[in-house]
């Protein structure tokens, strides 16, 4: 029992009630040579005791033979090394050197472990909650992990560094972007996949609530990635069956079905969807567009594509991703030589001219009128800025100027649209400042969240 609650605790910085209950039970069944290895032991280990555990080992030493003293490798160097001297020695001489020389030994694993012992005391000292509790973390704790993460990894120890991330999930076990870290910090181990899988399971069966679906989308692509495409399949059904609307394991699924079973069975899936009593009308138009892009982009049928979408126009008129979609899907078509570069322009114009006269709020059609700039300037033609600076009046300038926009000017607000469909509220400054929309997983790389409280709308 002692021992398997040692590969559960006993790397623990407060380990130490741990360790002396370890010690009393062998002590009290007189096991004095267990005593001295688990000392032997303790005395390797950064912990917030340490100088006491190693005090009472160098007590016991003085009693111990000296081939328990120290791995038998050291030990044979170290009689080596005296044996190539020139002076002879007794036996008892060669034994007191030999103590001499392990007992610096010991004295600079004494060193080491305080060396270690203070690295890990600026990040365990900043540690106030090292229990579970439901309330949040403050921003200062989670910062306080992540270094710590940092610098385990950093020290490249296998066993301490997941020590510390079960430890970690301990007190942030409702945090997404510490079960993503661990996740894929243990994928990039050889052969882990069976723990990668144990972390996935546990954040996805207890920790994290069905209302957070990434981590759960993040297990399913794994277990694909491992030919478990059905194990992948019932994931995305499970997420869909709590929430229905959520587009991002819809659009997974279907493009599981696609990559398993072909694009028909893709597009079948989609169609299921689509006559779904429980889909919203925002979550239908971005399955419309989902359904065209699999015909255009994948079959090669643009001309198809586009009927998709020009007869489903009037049923989705305030559906941001659908409109968002076809405005992409007509400016990602080639368009080589003064003929083919018109044409193309005037299915540009048309589709922005029905986002302008679109129920669609205000800030989604001034952040496509961006993209609708960038068009102009790299791919217009002669009269290009003409149609730019009107546009720019009509969609940026005062009230009395705007034109088209009556109908979304009552709905100016950052409404949330679709649920788990990722690029939708993304504002002017954005493009600006050269971001783009939010990633499929939003825990970045360096531990910066949005919304680590769990709150974050994937």
């Amino acid at each position: 029992l002692f021992e398997r609650a040692k590969k559960s605790a006993g790397l623990d910085f407060l380990a130490h009630p741990f360790w002396d209950k370890y010690i009393e039970f062998e002590e009290r069944i007189e096991a004095h040579d267990r005593v001295f290895e688990i000392l032997s032991e303790i005395i390797h280990i950064p912990l917030h005791q340490y100088a006491r555990y190693f005090e009472r080992y160098r007590a016991l030493s003085a009693n111990r033979s000296i081939a328990e003293l120290a791995p038998a490798n050291v030990i044979d160097g170290f009689r080596n090394e005296l044996a190539a001297g020139m002076q002879q020695r007794t036996d008892a001489q060669m034994e007191q050197e030999l103590r001499a020389r392990i007992d610096q030994y010991h004295a600079e694993v004494f060193q080491q472990t305080q060396t270690e012992t203070t690295k890990r005391w600026t990040y365990e000292s900043e540690v106030k909650r090292p229990y579970y509790h439901v309330t949040d973390l403050d921003d200062a704790q989670l910062a306080n992990w992540r270094k710590y993460l940092d610098f385990e990894e950093g020290e490249g120890g296998y066993e301490r560094t997941k020590f510390l991330y079960e430890r970690c999930l301990v007190t942030a076990a409702n945090y997404d972007e510490f079960w993503f870290r661990y996740a894929r910090w243990m994928q990039a181990q050889e052969g882990k996949e069976d723990e990668v899988r144990n972390i996935l399971q546990r954040a996805s069966c207890v920790f994290v609530p069905i209302s957070r679906p990434a981590i759960r989308i993040y297990y399913a692509q794994f277990e694909e990635s491992m030919d478990n495409a059905a194990i992948a399949n019932d994931i995305y059904e499970a997420i869909l069956m709590i929430l229905p609307n959520h587009l991002e394991t819809i659009i997974c699924l279907v493009n599981l079905q696609r990559r398993m079973n072909g694009v028909e069975q893709a597009i079948e899936t989609l169609k299921t969807h689509l006559g779904s009593p429980e889909k919203s009308q925002s979550t239908r138009g971005a399955i419309v567009s989902e359904w065209a892009r699999l015909v255009g982009e994948i079959n090669g049928q643009v001309d198809e594509a586009r009927a998709i979408y020009q007869s489903h126009q009037q049923d989705y008129t305030a559906c941001k991703p659908f409109w968002l979609n076809w405005f992409f899907f007509e400016i990602r078509q080639p368009a080589v030589g003064p003929k083919q570069q018109a044409e193309h322009f005037h299915r540009v114009k048309a589709v922005y001219d029905a986002i302008c006269s679109s129920g669609l709020p205000r800030r989604t059609v001034q952040d496509i009128h961006c993209f609708y700039v960038v068009y102009l300037r790299e791919r217009g033609g002669p009269d290009a800025f003409k149609e730019l600076v009107r546009r720019d009046a009509e969609i940026n300038g005062p009230l009395s100027v705007q034109r088209g926009l009556a109908n979304s000017a009552a709905n100016d607000e950052d409404d949330i649209g679709v649920v788990g469909y990722p690029g939708l509220d993304v504002h002017e400054s954005v493009f600006v400042a050269g971001q783009g929309g939010l990633s499929m997983f939003p825990q970045a790389a360096n531990g910066t969240p949005q919304n680590a409280n769990g709150t974050a709308r994937y």
